[in-house]
């Protein structure tokens, strides 16, 4: 038998090497809903239960104020349980009105599954606000550029300081805080509703503005505006030429941050950005 000859490149003429398999990408969903769930201590269990069936990895918040959670796993197992969310039993159609916004990722995101029950699903502590009953006025991303261009907008990033410091708006105030529960406290301190007449909010994903611009409508603030679908929504929507969006945008994920079309960046966190995930 004559000897096998090689092509020169490493390999034997005639014999191609097993292809590699695809790598696995993952489905991330962020999702929010200002609802009344008076019962959400018994939603718990059921909810952990399906997403374990679903091998989804993340953080779920429950609250008699609703529910606020970022998730990820395989596209099909995102999308049953958006489905479960909206026409399920569980839920028994009380999540109509879900916020969502999906991203990829090409590692998954989260260690674990988590699903937990708080006070509020985003910490304001102040019982006088209700998202349900008042917000302010949503801004669609392709008409956010125009308003915080306005001279007569005030514009504010409702993020902690960590994150602003990755990356924001052009001319957005930073309110310097530590924790969205000291929002109120900023507001309190530096704002006044006889002179800042016109105020437009943003933050990653929308719900704590609606928390914030319920608050400041309650203290008597006539025209606040607030950015619909948030940062994220705003770089998947707006493109690069076009953004006023300066930086990275911090997320409570191992990926860290994304810029536009919602691409990981690559970011380093801080330790503090670090300890917030």
């Amino acid at each position: 038998m004559p000897p096998l000859q090689g092509s020169g490149h490493g390999q034997l003429s005639g014999i191609c090497p097993p292809a590699k398999p695809a790598a696995m990408t993952y489905k991330v969903a962020a999702f929010y809903q200002f609802t009344e769930l008076a019962k959400f201590r018994a939603l718990r269990e059921p909810l952990r239960a399906r997403c374990a069936d679903l091998r989804l990895k993340g953080s779920v918040l429950l609250a008699p104020e609703g529910i606020n959670g970022t998730l990820a796993g395989t596209a099909d197992d995102i999308d049953a349980l958006v489905a479960e969310f909206k026409h399920g039993a569980l839920f028994g159609g009380r999540l109509d009105r879900l916020e969502l916004k999906f991203s990829p990722a090409e590692a998954m995101p989260f260690g674990r599954l988590k699903i937990r029950l708080k006070k509020e699903i985003v910490a304001l502590g102040d019982e006088g606000c209700d998202p349900t009953r008042q917000v302010g006025i949503y801004v669609e991303p392709s008409e956010w550029n125009a308003l915080i261009a306005a001279d007569d907008t005030l514009v504010i990033d409702t993020r902690n300081a960590f994150e602003v410091e990755m990356g924001t708006f052009e001319g957005a105030i930073d309110p310097n805080i530590a924790s969205f529960g000291q929002f109120k406290d900023f507001v309190a301190a530096k704002l006044d509703p006889a002179r800042h007449r016109k105020i437009a909010m943003f933050c990653t994903g929308g719900i704590r503005c609606e928390k914030a611009t319920s608050h400041l409508i309650a203290r008597g603030f006539a025209e606040v505006y607030h950015l619909k679908g948030g940062i994220l929504k705003y770089l998947e929507e707006v493109s690069e030429v076009d953004s006023r969006w300066r930086g990275a945008c911090f997320v409570f994920d191992e990926r860290v941050a994304l810029g536009h079309g919602l691409k990981e960046t690559r970011a380093q966190a801080t330790s503090k950005q670090a300890h917030h995930e």
